[in-house]
This record gives C-alpha cells, sequence and structure tokens, in this order.
C-alpha cells in the first residue's frame, strides 16, 4: 500500500513539473489564480515534507507582488561557518515589480540595493558593504566573488547577511539544474523594474528560438595597468572598479541584457542574463526599479527608532544634485557606482535616493570619480 501510494505521488509530481515547464508562461506571466489547484498542491506537498521556502507568486493591479519567508528550497552551503558568521533565518521578504515593464532613456544603477528576486524568493544582491581600508567614500567596493574575497559563499553562490538573509551573488546553480539548461534559456526570476531574468544560456541568434544554445558572455574586461589611487596594485578583478565596460565586446550590453525571444516571451523582450564572469548579476537596470527593492526604509517614511507625530515629515535632503552626500560632504555611493569602469569626462546617470534621475559626467574627486551632474 505504501510503494503504491508512494508511486502515485512521484507520478502526480512528474505531471504537474511537466505542466509548470509547459505553461512557464501562464504561472509566471499571469495571475496565479488560474493555476490555484496546483499552487495549493505544492504549499500541501513541500509542507508535508517539512521543507524550506514558502513563496507566493500573484498579480495585483498593473504589478506582480512576490513575497516568500526568504528560505532557500534547496540545499545549502554550512552557515555560520569561518568566514560567514551569520545563520539563515526566515525573512519577510515582499517584493514588486511592473508586470509589463518599460524601458527608461539611461540606465538606474543598482547600487546598494537589490537587483531583483528570483522565483524561489531569494534576492539577487550583486553588491558588497565591504571596501578597501573600510571607507565606502573610496568606490573601491570589494566584489563578492573576487578570490580575494572572504565572503563565505556557498555551492550555490550565495551567504547570509547579518539579518539572516540568503541571497545570491552569482548563478543560483539549483534554479538551472531544474529545468532543460543546455537546451532553452532558464527563467531565474525578475529584476525590480520588471524585466526577466535569465540563466548564462541564451539562443546565438537572439531573435531564432532554433539557432544554437550558447554561453552569453558579458561585455565588461578589466582595465590594463595598475590602479592610480586607493588600494593601488594591478587591476586584477578584486574590486568593482577593476572593470570597464567595452560596448560590443560581449553578447550582452552595459546591464548585461539583450533583447530577444525565449519560451516564456516567444514574441521576444528584454531580458537581463546572470553570467559566471563579471558582473555576474547585473549592476543596472534599463526600467525604473520598484522601491520594494531598496534596503532600509523608502523615501518619506520612518524607519526603525524614528517617531513621526502628526503630519508625515518629508526626509532631509540626503545629497545634493551633484550627487554629494550632505551628510557628510563624501560623493554618494550612486554617484561614485554611476562611474565605476569609466573614464573621465564619460557620461552617466544614476537615481537618487528621491528618485531624481542625474545625467551627468564622470569628474575626478581625488582619486576617485562621481558622476557631477551636466551644468554644475
Amino acid at each position: 500500500m505504501k510503494k503504491l501510494l508512494l508511486n502515485s505521488i512521484v507520478l502526480v509530481c512528474l505531471l504537474l513539473t511537466t505542466s509548470i515547464q509547459a505553461h512557464d508562461s501562464d504561472f509566471y506571466l499571469t495571475d496565479v489564480t488560474s493555476n490555484q489547484n496546483m499552487v495549493n498542491f505544492w504549499t500541501f506537498f513541500i509542507s508535508d515534507l517539512n521543507a524550506a521556502g514558502k513563496i507566493t507568486i500573484k498579480r495585483k493591479g498593473d504589478y506582480r507582488i512576490i513575497e516568500s519567508d526568504g528560505l532557500p528550497d534547496h540545499a545549502t552551503g554550512r552557515f555560520p561557518n569561518d568566514k560567514n558568521p551569520n545563520a539563515i533565518s526566515e525573512q519577510k521578504h515582499s517584493f514588486r515589480v511592473p508586470f509589463k515593464p518599460k524601458k527608461g532613456s539611461v540606465p538606474s544603477f543598482v547600487g546598494m540595493s537589490a537587483f531583483g528576486v528570483a522565483l524561489n524568493g531569494i534576492p539577487f544582491d550583486p553588491a558588497t558593504a565591504e571596501y578597501w581600508n573600510n571607507d565606502r567614500s573610496s568606490g573601491w567596493n570589494i566584489d563578492a566573488l573576487s578570490s580575494q574575497m572572504r565572503a563565505g559563499l556557498d555551492q550555490n553562490n550565495a551567504h547570509v547577511q547579518p539579518n539572516g538573509a540568503y541571497h545570491y551573488h552569482g548563478i543560483p546553480t539549483p534554479l538551472m539544474e531544474r529545468g532543460d539548461q543546455y537546451s532553452q534559456p532558464i527563467l531565474l526570476g525578475y529584476a525590480a523594474d520588471g524585466f526577466p531574468v535569465y540563466g548564462p544560456y541564451g539562443y546565438k541568434d537572439a531573435n531564432d528560438k532554433n539557432s544554437e544554445l550558447v554561453n552569453l558572455f558579458p561585455s565588461y574586461r578589466l582595465h590594463e595597468g595598475e590602479r592610480p589611487g586607493g588600494p593601488g596594485g594591478k587591476f586584477d578583478g578584486t574590486y568593482t572598479k577593476d572593470y570597464k565596460f567595452e560596448k560590443g565586446l560581449g553578447d550582452l550590453d552595459r546591464c548585461n541584457g539583450r533583447e530577444g525571444v525565449t519560451p516564456e516571451y516567444p514574441k521576444g523582450t528584454y531580458y537581463y542574463v546572470i553570467t559566471d564572469s563579471y558582473p555576474f548579476i547585473p549592476r543596472c537596470w534599463m526600467g525604473k526599479p520598484d522601491d520594494s527593492f531598496r534596503k532600509g526604509p523608502p523615501p518619506g517614511r520612518a524607519g526603525p527608532g524614528d517617531t513621526m507625530k502628526g503630519k508625515e515629515r518629508k526626509p532631509k535632503p540626503k545629497e545634493d544634485r551633484r550627487g554629494i552626500d550632505l551628510r557628510n560632504h563624501r560623493p554618494s555611493l550612486d554617484a561614485i557606482s554611476a562611474c565605476d569602469g569609466r573614464r573621465s569626462g564619460s557620461f552617466c546617470s544614476y537615481r537618487t535616493r528621491a528618485l531624481q534621475v542625474i545625467q551627468g559626467t564622470c569628474r575626478s574627486n581625488g582619486p576617485t570619480l562621481i558622476c557631477i551632474q551636466i551644468g554644475r
């Protein structure tokens, strides 16, 4: 009897897995209420096996809402470990992305925000909190996948933040392995601006699903020579500023994306790619990111410990129109990130904390290039 029950469960799992794979566009790109029976089954089945990871994806108006407890639904490395002292703990992730995203005129740089979220509810988080000499104003941000970074990443290119949040810094290998990754592009999740995020394999001809599947390459490379300031030494990939974007060098644009067809978007779409070389997870968005991906309270709202009596007060400006942090007169991180991999005099743009788009040129601020608004 037990054997019969087990075989029945396996058969149902296979049928449902086939259904999900065959109807990804229905499951992820429309309101999941049309698949509520399937969702209820998986909720029951996962719960019954005491597996981690609860997630809901639903449509609400013009947005896709992704909520999760932040617990990975796959095996992880050991946390804490000798390079990461943090234990994985349950979160209350709630992300919102546009259902029909639109590209903007200029890219917005990710900075310290989460880039997007995977289909299992785990965030994609490209940046780290580590800087040369622990000096954030230097702009020399240590890359998470650098050989010099002691980040304690596990086999999934992920680790844990001090608050217990498990997050990916590179290709989430378990998600790739769940699909037929060597025959078609694998949808991994959504970026904060609503565009889909795929694994490193895509069609050689971006608009021909019958073309060969190839490993897509980014258009970044290391600077030549030695760093002019900061940590000094050769450009070896330790820092994000060691890299520069070179249009046409690879298959992807500055934001590690491209236009093309995918199984979920047979008519074509702009989509991002998580690659196996820098920038790994994209460092900018082509559309407008939703505030739910920002770390900390959104503009105009109180954070932990804040008191707001009576009428909600507007936040004091944290940076001026040139990208200078008014609290300590240092360049803001977004103004610095906008000039990563660029030369002095290059065009740059970024979005301030108040969601104002700054367009300007990269100018020297001591050993660091920062984005200065045109006309200032």
